[in-house]
């Protein structure tokens, strides 16, 4: 079978973050599959030297295409071009407007359709739009958690038997236990935007205040700026929190190992959250996660994690205390047993069953 993918989300930029480390890591776990179909890599622009190297099973095809490429320039080669792949899979939730040959789509989120305002008109009805029509036409539909299987099922009525979970990894040969003290601190690391609820950590941190935490004790905020992200430095400043708070913006795999294995705890207290790979990353290096008790996180930490209710900074200050606190080793171990449940090379095999299924019921 000849497989088609779409990829440019894993090559669009060095800086992987959200959807984009899904698709690389992936890309890079199915080309390790040991499997007799052949690949045909889609992309806009030249694939960048970290991409998996041709080779007789596993060839780029470079299209380029200024605008509207989903929509009319990989559909007209699906159409023209031989030979035509049996199946085609796209890394994220824009498939080819039209296609020969059946689709599979990937959904990391609906997160879109809870927070419309966090959008620009274009923007969201685009998100809209184009995700329907996706989901709509998909032959099957990967999700990358249950808890988005349920919100693809609810918004859209597809059967449940067309969707097809699966789990995210981590970097096993990155994340992993230091047998190093904590520091002190407290690390968040994602994107900052309002749906991972940072503003809310910072009044849990200062809630803390001295009664719970040494003023030795900062709070590391790491992770790129990514949109309504200025009322952030806006509340550390009127809080009086600039000389305990640290921004670091994005920070590259090595050094997020080190923030991860050296970090007191581990906080994401999202609204909302499509699987949290930082959470398997905090747990495999032995560092207890503080997370929201929403969305698809109780998926993802299991037993191992510390909940909390992210529209409550009390609740969120009292995580941080349990995880800092005498129980912190349980928590520890916990995550440890916990991300042995979890790699990139299941959910690469996940995937192409569902791409082989896909054109078997054709």
């Amino acid at each position: 079978m000849l497989i088609g993918i779409d990829a440019n989300e894993a090559n669009l930029t060095p800086n992987l973050v959200g959807i984009n480390e899904y698709a690389f890591n992936l890309l890079w776990a199915i080309s390790n599959l040991q499997t007799e179909h052949k690949f045909v890599i889609y992309l806009k622009t030249p694939p960048r030297k970290t991409l998996p190297p041709e080779r007789w099973d596993w060839k780029y095809r470079v299209i380029p295409a200024p605008l509207f490429w989903t929509q009319t320039r990989l559909p007209f080669d699906l159409f023209f071009h031989q030979p035509r792949p049996d199946v085609f899979f796209s890394m994220t939730h824009y498939a080819p407007r039209f296609s020969p040959i059946p689709t599979v789509v990937a959904i990391m989120d609906l997160g879109f359709l809870r927070t419309p305002e966090q959008f620009t008109p274009k923007d969201f009805n685009q998100l809209k739009s184009w995700t329907g029509y996706s989901v709509k036409n998909a032959a099957k539909i990967i999700a990358i958690s249950q808890y988005t299987k349920q919100d693809i099922i609810k918004n859209y009525h597809r059967n449940p038997k067309d969707i097809i979970v699966t789990l995210l990894g981590y970097n096993t040969k990155l994340f992993k236990l230091a047998h190093k003290p904590p520091k002190p601190y407290i690390l968040f690391l994602s994107s900052l935007k309002p749906s991972k609820n940072v503003e809310g950590l910072i009044r849990a941190f200062h809630q803390l205040g001295t009664q719970h935490l040494a003023l030795s004790t900062k709070l590391v905020i790491a992770g790129k700026k990514a949109w309504l992200y200025g009322q952030i430095f806006a509340l550390v400043k009127r809080l009086g929190l600039e000389d305990r708070v640290k921004f670091t913006g994005f920070v590259d795999e090595a050094a997020k190992v080190t923030l991860m294995q050296e970090a007191s705890a581990y906080v994401l207290p999202s609204f909302h959250e499509g699987f949290g790979i930082p959470v398997l990353e905090a747990m495999a290096c032995g560092t207890p996660v503080v997370i929201s008790q929403v969305a698809s996180l109780p998926e993802v930490a299991g037993n191992a994690g510390i909940y909390v209710d992210p529209y409550s900074p009390a609740s969120i200050a009292d995580g941080i205390k349990t995880a800092i606190g005498p129980k912190r080793e349980e928590f520890v171990h916990a995550g440890l047993k916990r991300v042995k449940l979890f790699s990139w090379a299941k959910c690469a095999q996940l995937t192409l069953t569902c791409l082989e299924t896909a054109t078997a019921d054709r």
